[in-house]
């Protein structure tokens, strides 16, 4: 582990410091993103440019790549091979053969493009393949998946900053699988050059280099899809007060409503640890309403959002959090009132997702009354600043 870490920081190292290719770029980050994991076999190819397979960036070629033919490494029993011919490595770097062409450079891989240095490592006898991308050639590869980028512009150059801040503050996040960032849901969905839209593109090149600071470090920039009308307070989701994670006020309230009825057995049996409370025969929830400067009831949160709701049965009663119920069940959020018919609990909610930090269709709807980028993360994320952590090299 001491000698795979060395590696990993010196590969950085000759990204900002040593690569020609990155001159263009002036001084940027990069983030390790996990493509794919437990892999006995990888086939690829380079599109582009010719490409190489070494041991180190920049290091000397052990198998030639030309564009546009299929590779597969492979885990051996003694190491990694190259289309079965072994070689003494437990990773290999595939870069373009000519550092002048980087730019260019391409890779193929399971019917997606992507920028960058793909790495091959060998772990625990199966392969993990990682992808090396600038930061702005990564954000460029997650926007379209987060946000339509037909939406207002502002609305997208909002995302991007929220991209870009979140994965750099999160870089490490998988450390211990060799690499920084996923590709799904858990950290931010990256697609690569496969995903990238001009629209988008255009957002992350006009914000290029901005993130999001709280006191001078990097925030965690969470996003969801829509609050339903007023954002949450960290506390109330994680337990821990984040001051720029606060309630906020929507345009609009009672946005993305949806229902979903879930039988009363099925809930008691899914908490049933809690204690066995019999038939279920009434549910003690306040009643939400839009936001008022009367506030809500104990069991409500901040935002409205459902802190605790109480069940009485034929045996006694139970509490159950709101949250808990939304990761038992699925529910699209805990904005929600609840009803018991016919055996069922009836939840009707509005909004989709934790509620913390920007929401994507509240940012939609404040683009389109006029709001800049600026306006709509000054909202979301309260008394932070935006601070351009590099810059474009003029040529």
């Amino acid at each position: 582990m001491k000698d795979r870490c060395c590696f990993f920081f010196l590969f950085l190292l000759c990204l900002f410091v040593c690569a020609p290719s990155m001159a263009e770029a002036a001084w940027q980050p990069t983030i390790a993103v996990g493509l794919l994991e437990g892999q006995t076999a990888v086939t690829f190819s380079a599109a582009g440019s010719d490409g190489k397979l070494t041991t180190s960036v920049g290091g000397s070629r052990i198998s030639s790549v030309p564009q546009n033919t299929m590779t597969t490494v492979s885990a051996g029993p003694g190491g990694l091979e190259i289309n079965g011919r072994a070689v003494p490595a437990d990773h290999l770097l595939l870069e373009a053969s000519d550092t002048r062409k980087a730019d260019a450079f391409r890779t193929d891989l399971q019917g997606r493009t992507y920028r960058g240095t793909m790495e091959f490592l060998l772990l625990h006898g199966q392969i993990t393949v990682v992808n090396h991308v600038r930061v702005e050639d990564y954000v460029k590869g997650v926007i379209a998946k987060e946000m339509p980028p037909e939406w207002p512009a502002e609305a997208v150059k909002a995302q991007a900053i929220a991209a870009r801040t979140f994965a750099l503050k999160n870089r490490g996040r998988h450390k211990a699988r060799g690499y920084d960032l996923c590709t799904n849901t858990h950290c931010q969905v990256y697609e690569g050059v496969s995903a990238e839209r001009p629209l988008a593109n255009q957002a992350v090149d006009a914000t290029y280099g901005e993130v999001l600071e709280y006191q001078g470090r990097l925030i965690d920039a969470l996003f969801h899809t829509d609050s339903g009308g007023m954002t949450e307070n960290s506390e109330d989701v994680w337990g821990t007060k984040i001051p720029y994670l606060r309630a906020e006020r929507e345009k609009a309230w009672g946005t993305q409503p949806w229902t979903k009825n879930i039988p009363a057995n099925a809930l008691l049996s899914h908490f049933s640890r809690k204690g066995d409370i019999g038939e279920l025969k009434s549910v003690t929830l306040s009643r939400l309403t839009a936001p008022s400067a009367k506030g809500y009831a104990a069991d409500r949160t901040a935002s409205g959002r459902v802190r605790t709701l109480r069940l009485t049965g034929t045996q006694g009663t139970m509490t159950i959090r709101g949250n808990e119920l939304r990761d038992a069940f699925g529910l699209r959020s805990t904005l929600f009132d609840v009803t018991l018919k016919n055996g069922s609990l009836i939840f009707s909610g509005y909004g989709w997702g934790h509620g913390l930090g920007l929401s994507q269709w509240g940012a939609r709807a404040f683009a389109a009354s006029g709001e800049s980028y600026a306006q709509i993360l000054a909202h979301y994320y309260r008394g932070t600043e935006r601070k351009q952590l590099y810059k474009k090299q003029v040529k």
